[in-house]
């Protein structure tokens, strides 16, 4: 059992687009994760570092994911980590398509080929409870300077319209928008610039985490919100400071396809597991 750290604890490192990421393949074993374990393994100096964690674990479909943010704080969904152990798991069972339980619901996951995955984040959440905002409001502008969009994607986004993505200090901008009192939560933070109408330019504040390269949730939710404000279709490439996604929100949910990486597999010593930050 991986409870007792006898022989350490086995991971993998991936990333889509950057946005990186430890995997912890859990199936048949216990889990012993803790929010200070995962916020040790997260910590760039001390651990290995992560901008989530994610848990393989035995469930009702293929497998059930579980999400860490760095911080220590649990995640509902992750669309990049959900695309790269989609990944893993195609290449291990030779299986094209899946279906993978999380604390946001089934998700569908297909292989699109030459690498390249595709997993359905399921339909977004519109009306400001389900969100959740603090308050009953118009979640397509809300009360904040620029009007932002909320939506939710198992986790809540607030996404600002700007003219220059790249001009904006996310992190200056992105801490207080995560912690604004309207998001009982905190939210994840988006710029997204308008560059045609199927190309949006965009850049992340996640929360937990801070400026990431991308994010697979925060590219659903920034083309939702794109596609309700009538800036652009249903079907976008969202550049991001990692690469670019394609994004299309269809009748049954937001599919969100693009490329992933394993980089390295290694093993977390008994030591370390023991050892507090």
């Amino acid at each position: 059992m991986y409870s007792d750290f006898t022989n350490g604890l086995p991971f993998m490192k991936m990333h889509g687009l950057g946005n990186d990421f430890v995997v912890v393949d859990l199936r048949g074993h216990d889990s012993p994760m803790t929010a200070d374990l995962a916020k040790r393994i997260g910590h760039r100096q001390f651990g290995v570092g992560f901008d989530q964690l994610a848990l393989i674990s035995d469930g009702a479909g293929d497998a059930h994911l579980t999400f860490y943010n760095s911080d220590g704080s649990q995640a509902a969904a992750c669309g990049n980590a959900t695309r790269c152990i989609a990944r893993f798991l195609m290449d291990e069972s030779g299986k094209t398509a899946l279906r993978l339980t999380t604390e946001r619901g089934e998700l569908a996951a297909r292989d699109m080929g030459a690498g390249i995955t595709s997993v359905n984040m399921g339909h977004p959440l519109l009306e400001w409870q389900d969100i959740p905002l603090a308050r009953a409001m118009d979640t397509l502008e809300l009360p904040i300077d620029g009007a932002p969009t909320a939506t939710g994607m198992g986790n809540p986004h607030c996404t600002f319209f700007v003219e220059d993505a790249d001009a904006v200090d996310l992190t200056t901008f992105g801490p207080g928008i995560e912690n604004h009192p309207l998001f009982p939560q905190r939210t994840n933070v988006q710029v997204a610039q308008i560059i045609g109408p199927d190309h949006i330019r965009m850049r992340v504040w996640e929360r937990g985490v801070g400026v990431t390269l991308a994010s697979g949730s925060s590219s659903c939710a920034t083309a939702v919100a794109a596609t309700r404000k009538g800036l652009t279709g249903r079907t976008v490439r969202i550049d991001l400071d990692g690469g670019a996604l394609t994004v299309d929100w269809r009748e049954d949910g937001v599919w969100m396809t693009g490329p992933t990486v394993h980089v390295f597999s290694g093993t977390l010593t008994p030591a370390f597991l023991r050892t507090p930050l």
